[in-house]
């Protein structure tokens, strides 16, 4: 139970105090009236005694009775009404509520730290007032009167005689069968005369003759004369005087509304003056008025019986309002303004006088009658009885127990039955504080009782017998609870009496409580609940959760639990505050611990409590709770828990219509999946247009391909600005996510839209309507063209700046997540701040189906039915930007950076471009050529200029270099036309190779510059406002098989120069699937023969050309029409192994080889020299575009991988030393690039389409092996790892010794077979001349050794020996690129094939020692024939 004001003793001793009747006169209520006070209410706030009071008991034994509290009440004649006393009990607790700084006990128990009111003042008014309202009973005396006070004035004419009048009175009310009530102690009741003297209106002398007389006639001891008002009514208003009735008449200021209007005669009291009652002059009338007053009541058993929860909230509302302004009247009227602090003394002293002389004499004197009485009756009745019992019984009759016994609670005993004369005695005794004489009377009469089976007299002994013994002084014997629990169970069960079973219970509980005994406590206060009455359950389930929480171990779950239930009850009986009050204490308790079904329930009772109190901010937040925790709840109660919810926003909302709009908890929003778009929507494809990708909200952020665009747009950026990257350079971001960089304001155009993706969540099983959706923002104007940047203009904001997109309906299913996309239109420059989203939060009428909503209701908008029940709200959009983890105190601390996404810089006007592609395919052959065109579109109103593209792969694509032939410049007119320039050939020049000349800086690939960033060549670099271009693009199919995904990344600038943004980019990804066509090969090799040009060099190049198409895109074979050769030091010259057929045609798999003559071409400068040996009919000009384009494209991307792979290899050589090595590995270098160009015949819809392409093969180095396609590299194998640092891989410092050997190029020259006559001479000789060739460009020293042997038999078998004639070594000088002849004489000596290369041939760099003498490579065996004749 929870603390309280008084102690148990003060508690028990309040609760029972001797009674004492007051019967006034009119005109002394009249005197007292002066004071807004009767005569019982005059008096009440002197009735407890200051100082100690002595009398004897019947052993003439001094008894001290300490803290004396007697009670002065108006008679009342008939007994209190049930109903009234239901009324009376239900508006004492309604009242009382906890005080605004109510002291709280915060109790840790465990994991709970728990805010409990420590103590509870409306039970405690409850109390007092229940057991002050009880009706007198026949089976007690504690509540008879035990004497009766006459007042009257001293201003009367005749006040004796009006003595006499009340003292006939009095006897007849007492006496008379007409009157039952109320009830008196004995019959012999002490009268005490009061005479009252009103000091302001004079007349002592009057006064004190009349007391004069009393005293004569009723003796000094029963009669006094009070003398009040003392100050006039109308002075003295300025004097404060201490207004002690106050507390207590704010106890009955509950019907004291209804009290004085009916008269001055009427007065209210009970025992404590809150009983109904008048004295006696309009009995009749006064009791009408009052049972229809309790009729009325809603509290009634009456209206109770047919239905339980038959109450409307409003009623009590109205009620409590009602009560409350009651309780200010009452409080506001001034009460004893008549009085002097004087007259409180004398009306103090009075009550002393009373109580020393007249009372405690009278109870003195019948308690000593009483227990002669009872000694002399005993001695004789009580012993025949007792005999004549044994007689007939022939033994002692054994107790029986309570539930054996009968229903005999109906035994009366005569009022003049010793047995009842203990019980009177006994309680007279209890209410002197003799406890001890009463305990042991209390236990006489039990027995008696229990042996007459007076049930209910039985219980009334137990009750007090066991609180006689609990208030004995030294505690000479324990509390006996078996008493009281027997009592509780006979009044309840046999005797059908809950309210003299509720006293017991508040007695025992107390006492419980005061013994620490809160576990016991608790099931008594539990047992009493029931359903005869809600407010007196609630109560004591509320009290027995107290005793659960004061326990020495708390027991918290049964605390709430008992609270939830007391809550319940309070909510039935219509006490909502403290309804409301115990469902906020157990949500303490069962708040955020996983019990969510129990925190619905809670928080539900909470909201409608708190809404029928008015109290909407706790309403809405209740409900709030609900719907905002994952709710396992059904679908229908969640739509229940919705609906309430909406209807009480709707009344807080119709509050205050002109204030801020509340923020809404459904739907969740995803704040960090928030996304902005910026510009507008692309272009759906036209037929064969295409619309270029670019970038929308329909596409997933991939951070890879972002660094990739990010990347591209430097690299343009870089050029544009002559290699360097602005300082104020911002990387273009059209969609911002969670993913992005949002540290910086983002960049927005005036007049594009801007998007914003909210991510909506709805957590309930029910769905969710939300209707007039749209962005709520701010916005600040501001001219960014002005000198002073950040201006701010003073102007109003509205519509004209910002136009919102308003979403009409948008409807989210159960448990679905669902984005809202909402636009904002900027009409002028200036700072943008999103900050969230506004809309209507309702629900739709719909079937219920097991999965949500019957799809039939339909989806589209304006199809929702509307359950008539929105509210308009909104949600704040706050983005909590990224961990800064950069500094030592960011890592040590969290801080977070800042996210600007929602806070957009609305610029000037750019312009805008909108790319299209026209018959763009979406499948190549790998190297296949075709054309297509690009439209580009200016939509805006500014004209855009300096259009580049930028791309990862330049070699994918061109739009044609300064010498592209722009015709047909429509995708119509070049349906069926090659997209090579090509030229007829004649039949004579078929065996060689034609020549033509390009320079790279005809295709932008000039010294310097990046291949790829590529001009778009606009008419005059200028696309106007509106206007539109077709350029045409050829695309060169990839090498390599498969899906590749090629990034387009169009720049553009406006004319006019802006601060904010100097540049728009445009994205697009093209999609291309390749298959595979052909594998072309080619090595190239010295040719041994030195052709007599003089300084003419040439080699032997061999393509091999591999049909690898699976037929997959219905090519069946492949034509080769063209080999061309690109080169500044090399060309082709003809084709060496031609066969008669012109056409070279390749079926799948097979496999053709060609043979091509190549030679050094004249020195043309930095000019490339195309040569073109044609094997059809048409020459594709290969200097042209587009083939010039993709081999200048192709040749660039190989040697900035190749560049790639040599910068990882640096050291530090000497200089001279690289460069004799560079010298020497350039010789076996020819940078020859050989373009085979192709043509395939594909049937597709009865429609043949020709297919064209060109596949390039770089050939770098003499003798090695190069491919059109690149080369997988082989994974390595797996090796043990190693823990140690690796050396420096220094530079290579020797060149190889294939290098070294390809210095010098030899050739034989003789001839292939010598007839000569060995019988005529016996030695053959023959003329040789050895051509030595100088490959590099430095002088070399050469050693030809003539000397060497072969000495390998096979080599002599086969060719048999023969012997070099003259010089047999030759040192030599080579200049750069010289041919050097030396005549040499062979000697042979038989016939026979011989063969003639067996020279060696060693060379240096004139200019370096270092390096030793290396053989040079013959090409092949040089055959010689002797024959003889």
């Amino acid at each position: 139970m929870a603390q309280c004001v008084q102690s148990v003793q003060e508690f028990i001793q309040d609760s029972f105090v001797p009674l004492v009747a007051a019967l006034c006169s009119e005109e002394a209520e009249r005197l007292t009236r002066k004071n807004n006070l009767g005569f019982s209410e005059l008096v009440k706030p002197f009735c407890r005694l200051t100082s100690e009071v002595h009398m004897r008991d019947p052993n003439n034994q001094l008894h001290v009775i300490k803290n004396l509290k007697i009670a002065v009440n108006n008679i009342i004649t008939h007994s209190p009404q049930p109903g009234g006393i239901r009324k009376l009990l239900h508006d004492v607790v309604s009242v009382s509520q906890p005080a605004e700084g109510l002291v709280t006990n915060v109790i840790t128990a465990g994991d709970y730290d728990l805010n409990i009111s420590a103590t509870t003042p409306w039970f405690e008014a409850y109390r007092e007032s229940f057991l002050q309202s009880m009706p007198a009973s026949d089976h007690e005396f504690l509540n008879h009167y035990v004497a009766c006070m006459l007042v009257v004035s001293s201003g009367e004419p005749e006040p004796v005689e009006q003595f006499l009048k009340l003292s006939q009175e009095q006897h007849r009310i007492q006496h008379s069968s007409e009157y039952a009530y109320p009830k008196w102690f004995i019959p012999n009741t002490l009268k005490y005369y009061v005479l009252l003297h009103d000091v302001s209106a004079g007349e002592e002398q009057r006064a004190d003759s009349v007391y004069e007389e009393m005293k004569q006639r009723y003796g000094t001891q029963g009669c006094y004369l009070l003398k009040i008002n003392s100050r006039g009514s109308n002075r003295g208003a300025d004097e404060q005087i201490p207004d002690p009735w106050s507390q207590y008449l704010q106890k009955n200021s509950i019907q004291n509304q209804e009290s004085y209007d009916d008269g001055p005669y009427t007065v209210i009291s009970n025992k404590n003056a809150d009983h109904l009652i008048s004295d006696g002059l309009d009995n009749d009338i006064q009791v009408d008025g009052l049972s229809n007053n309790f009729k009325a009541h809603p509290l009634q058993l009456d209206h109770l019986s047919d239905t339980s929860s038959s109450f409307d909230g409003t009623d009590y509302i109205k009620t409590t309002s009602s009560l409350h302004e009651s309780k200010k009247t009452s409080s506001g009227t001034p009460h004893g303004a008549c009085l002097t602090l004087t007259d409180h003394d004398r009306i103090r002293q009075f009550i002393q006088e009373f109580t020393f002389r007249g009372l405690l004499p009278h109870i003195e004197k019948t308690i000593r009658q009483l227990n002669d009485q009872l000694i002399s009756r005993k001695g004789l009745s009580r012993s025949l009885f007792s005999a004549t019992k044994k007689w007939f019984s022939g033994s002692k009759v054994p107790e029986k127990s309570i539930n054996e016994l009968k229903n005999t609670s109906g035994l009366l005993y005569p009022p003049e039955a010793p047995e009842l004369q203990i019980r009177k005695m006994a309680d007279l005794c209890f209410l002197v504080q003799h406890y001890e004489l009463a305990y042991s009377c209390y236990h006489t009469a039990k027995k008696d009782f229990l042996n007459d089976q007076a049930m209910l007299y039985a219980a009334g002994a137990l009750e007090m017998a066991a609180v006689s013994a609990f208030l004995q002084p030294g505690a000479p014997r324990p509390y006996p609870a078996h008493y009281m629990d027997t009592a509780i169970q006979t009044y309840r069960d046999i005797c059908k009496n809950m309210v003299l079973a509720e006293r017991c219970v508040l007695l025992s509980a107390e006492i419980l409580k005061s013994q620490s005994k809160y576990s016991d406590a608790a099931a008594l206060l539990i047992r009493l609940t029931s359903e005869d009455s809600d407010l007196r359950s609630a109560l004591l389930l509320e009290q027995a959760a107290h005793c659960f929480i004061n326990m020495k171990s708390p027991m918290v779950r049964k605390f709430a639990f008992h609270m939830i239930l007391a809550g319940h009850r309070y909510s039935k009986a219509g006490q909502k505050k403290h309804a409301l009050r115990c469902y906020c204490q157990a949500m303490q308790v069962y708040k955020g611990k996983g019990w969510s079904l129990a925190e619905d329930h809670i928080n539900f009772t909470i909201g409608r409590q708190s809404f029928t109190l008015r109290q909407l901010d706790n309403a809405v937040s209740a409900f709030r709770h609900i719907l905002i925790n994952d709710s396992k709840q059904p679908a229908a109660q969640q739509g229940t828990f919705l609906r309430e919810y909406l209807y009480v926003y709707k009344n807080v909302t119709q509050l205050s219509p002109d204030g801020p709009l509340p923020q809404l908890p459904l739907p969740y929003i995803n704040n960090s999946a928030t996304r902005v778009f910026f510009g507008h929507d692309r272009r759906p494809a036209e037929g064969e247009k295409q619309a270029a990708t670019h970038i929308s909200l329909d596409q997933e952020y991939d951070c890879e391909s972002s660094h990739q665009w990010k990347e591209l747009e430097e690299q343009v950026v870089a050029v544009v600005n002559k290699g360097i990257i602005p300082a104020n350079f911002q990387p273009t971001q059209y969609c911002l996510n969670s993913f992005s960089d949002n540290s910086k304001f983002p960049l927005a155009v005036v007049e594009e839209p801007v998007t914003v993706e909210v991510a909506f969540r709805n957590p309930l099983k029910v769905p969710l309507l939300l209707t007039d959706l749209s962005l709520l923002w701010k916005f600040q104007p501001k001219d960014f063209s002005a000198k002073h940047n950040g201006a701010t203009k003073e102007l109003a904001c509205g519509n004209d700046m910002i136009g919102a997109e308003v979403i009409a309906e948008f409807l989210i299913n159960s448990e679905e997540t669902k984005m809202a996309r909402l636009k904002l239109f900027p009409h002028q420059t200036g700072e943008l701040h999103i900050l969230g989203v506004v809309y209507n939060l309702g629900t739709i009428q719909g079937t219920m189906m097991i999965d949500g909503i019957d799809p039939s209701i339909g989806l589209q908008a304006g199809k929702f039915v509307y359950n008539g029940m929105s509210v308009r709200g909104r949600q704040d959009l706050e983005i909590q930007g990224p961990r800064l983890n950069n500094t030592k105190e960011e890592k040590t601390s969290i801080k977070y950076g800042p996210d600007r996404r929602l806070d957009p810089i609305i610029t000037e006007e750019m312009p805008l471009l909108e790319v299209f592609f026209i018959n763009f395919p979406t499948g190549l052959l790998c190297g296949e050529i075709r054309k297509a065109y690009v439209e580009f579109v200016n939509v805006s109103k500014c004209p855009l200029t300096a259009l580049k593209v930028v791309s990862k792969h330049p070699e994918f694509f061109t739009f044609g270099g300064n010498t592209a032939v722009l015709t047909p410049l429509s995708p119509s007119a070049s349906e069926n036309c090659s997209a090579y320039k090509t030229v007829v050939t004649d039949s004579t020049s078929v065996c060689t190779a034609l020549m033509s000349s390009a320079s790279s800086v005809n295709f932008g690939l000039g010294t310097g510059s990046q291949p790829e960033v590529i001009h778009v060549p606009l008419p005059d670099s200028v696309l106007l406002p509106g206007a539109s271009i077709q350029l045409p693009m050829w695309l060169h199919g990839p090498d390599e098989e498969g899906v590749h995904e090629i990034n387009f990344l169009f720049y553009y600038e406006s004319i006019k120069k802006h601060s904010k943004m100097c540049h728009r980019v445009l994205r697009h990804t093209a999609v291309i699937c390749t298959s595979r066509s052909l594998n072309v090969r080619a090595t190239v090799c010295r040719s041994n023969a030195l052709e007599d040009e003089g300084k003419g060099d040439n080699m032997l190049v061999f393509v091999d050309v591999e049909n690898i198409n699976t037929s997959e895109a219905g090519v069946k074979e492949f034509h080769i029409v063209q080999v061309s050769s690109n080169s500044k030091h090399w060309k082709l010259q003809k084709a060496v192994n031609r066969s008669e057929d012109k056409d070279y045609k390749l079926a799948s798999r097979e496999r053709g080889k060609l043979c091509f003559k190549a030679v050094r071409c004249k020195n043309s400068g930095e000019n490339y020299t195309f040569a073109d040996v044609v094997f059809g009919n048409e020459q594709i000009i290969s200097s042209a575009s587009p083939c010039a384009d993709f081999f200048f494209r192709s040749l660039s991307s190989e040697l900035k991988r190749t560049h790639t792979q040599s910068n990882m290899f640096q050291g530090a050589a000497k200089q001279l030393f690289d460069e004799a090595v560079r010298l020497i590995q350039k010789c076996s270098e020819v940078d020859l690039n050989i373009v085979v160009l192709w043509k395939a015949y594909v049937v597709e819809d009865n429609k043949q389409l020709i297919l064209e392409g060109q596949h390039h093969v770089i050939l770098h180095t003499v003798g090695k092996e190069a491919f059109s396609f690149p080369q997988k590299q082989e994974s390595p194998e797996m090796v043990l790892l190693k823990f140690f640092r690796p050396e420096n891989t220094s530079l290579p410092t020797r060149p190889t010794p294939e290098q070294l050997s390809n210095l010098i190029k030899t050739s034989l020259h003789y001839p292939e077979s010598f007839n000569h006559s060995f019988h005529q001479k016996s030695l053959c000789l023959v003329p040789v001349t050895l051509l030595l060739s100088n490959c590099s460009e430095a002088d070399v020293d050469v050693i030809i050794d003539l000397r060497h042997k072969t000495t390998s038999p096979e080599a002599l078998e086969i060719h048999g020996s023969f012997t070099w004639l003259g010089q047999t070594q030759y040192k030599l000088q080579l200049k750069s690129q010289e041919v050097y002849n030396l005549q040499l004489k062979a000697c042979f000596v038989r016939t026979g094939v011989y063969n003639l290369g067996t020279h060696r041939v060693f060379a240096k760099l004139a200019d370096q020692v270092t390096l030793f003498e290396t053989s040079q490579q013959n090409s092949m065996p040089a055959l010689i024939i002797i024959n003889n004749i």
